[in-house]
């Protein structure tokens, strides 16, 4: 695909991940046909969104609540299987299925504002000019590294999470684990067997969830997500919000000693960490699963971000452009929220494209029908 002008369709969708995807079903359903009224941009190099780059060791058992797409159940999963696999292979399904016809590899650059009151949408593979535009580009693009005096000098290696392949390239050595959230955890699991000595650090105590976690919990948690997200500050993932699921891995791994948790450390020696207080540990690997942030710099031409350095949304809308709609951000980061988002936003853009005026957002569309809401956020939040 490659055009020498500017094409002119009705919506744009930028990312193919489940937020992506489900916009895409709706928009078909809704009469919206694909690659005349709406097409599809995702710059990975096949189906599955950030499933395809999780570690081979992250089979679909460890997966906590992958929710399924609309229209399309995810069913007879071998759950030994990598979640990469099994999860990259639904989704190719799903857009074969549902004839979405995903344009890959191609990137966006930027979006900004074209003639006519349309948008214009730059990209590897020739320019767009939709009136609507439907982000679901996620976060893991965005790997989140934290800055310590001293790293430059560390004599060892070091990692983001988003770059972690299993724990063999850890065998018999000390590593430093930084972060609290479940990608941290579950890298930690698997590193300490073969390490010769792991250090868990983390910037709060962690909190482990036990019992059941309903709709009212659901709820609670992405409202404290929305209220970021509505006072334009840069959103948390709902996991930061919800804890960390207290599973019979888990509890092992506490009762050995693997989870016990130090406090962030102040600084990196050429030889480890170091803590204000004289403590030391020695490393020769430092791995840090310490989350991701929205990647949303294509949209910076518009300037939609507050003060506060995030983007106040009304439902899914963006406030200071209501052609712009972010799926998948904030309060709708889950597999549950993502699908609930890209309904909402089709059913916005229909209503502007008709020329009628924006309903009210009813609730959130990231609540959770199940309560489900850390669904397929598996690397962890800030540390």
């Amino acid at each position: 695909m490659n055009y020498t002008g500017v094409r002119d369709i009705e919506v744009m969708v930028i990312g193919a991940g489940q937020a992506g995807l489900a916009a895409a079903f709706h928009l078909r359903r809704v009469g919206y046909r694909p690659d005349r009224d709406f097409v599809v941009l995702d710059h990975s190099p096949r189906p599955g969104g950030a499933w395809q780059f999780r570690w081979p060791t992250l089979t679909y058992d460890k997966v906590h609540g992958m929710h399924a797409l609309p229209g399309m159940e995810l069913t007879g999963t071998d759950p030994r299987r990598p979640s990469s696999e099994v999860i990259g292979g639904y989704f190719a399904s799903y857009e074969r299925a549902f004839e979405l016809r995903v344009h890959r590899p191609v990137s966006v650059t930027a979006v900004r504002e074209g003639v006519g009151g349309r948008l214009l949408v730059e990209t590897s593979h020739g320019d767009y000019a939709p009136r609507a535009v439907v982000n679901a580009t996620g976060t893991w693009d965005r790997p989140f590294w934290p800055r310590f005096p001293g790293q430059e000098a560390f004599r060892g290696r070091q990692l983001h999470s988003a770059q972690y392949e299993g724990p063999e390239a850890f065998r018999g050595a000390r590593v430093v684990v930084v972060g609290g959230g479940t990608s941290a955890v579950q890298q930690l699991m698997e590193i300490a067997p073969v390490a010769a000595g792991t250090t868990w650090v983390t910037r709060r105590p962690p909190v482990f969830r036990a019992g059941p976690f309903g709709e009212t919990e659901g709820r609670a948690a992405v409202a404290l997500v929305e209220e970021r997200v509505r006072q334009g500050l840069p959103p948390r993932s709902v996991v930061s919000v919800t804890g960390l699921p207290m599973t019979e891995a888990v509890r092992r791994a506490r009762e050995s000693g693997v989870l016990t948790r130090l406090p962030l450390f102040s600084r990196v020696t050429p030889t480890g960490v170091a803590w204000a207080d004289g403590r030391t540990v020695d490393a020769e690997v430092i791995l840090y699963a310490t989350g991701f942030r929205a990647a949303i710099d294509h949209l910076a031409p518009l300037k939609l971000r507050e003060p506060g350095g995030g983007i106040r949304m009304e439902g899914t809308r963006a406030l200071r452009d209501p052609r712009i709609h972010l799926v998948g951000y904030g309060p709708s980061a889950s597999t549950v929220g993502a699908n609930r988002a890209g309904r909402a936003a089709v059913r916005d853009i229909r209503r502007l494209l008709a020329g009628e005026p924006s309903a009210p957002a009813a609730g959130d569309p990231g609540l959770p029908d199940s309560g489900l809401v850390s669904a397929s956020v598996v690397s962890g939040g800030p540390a």
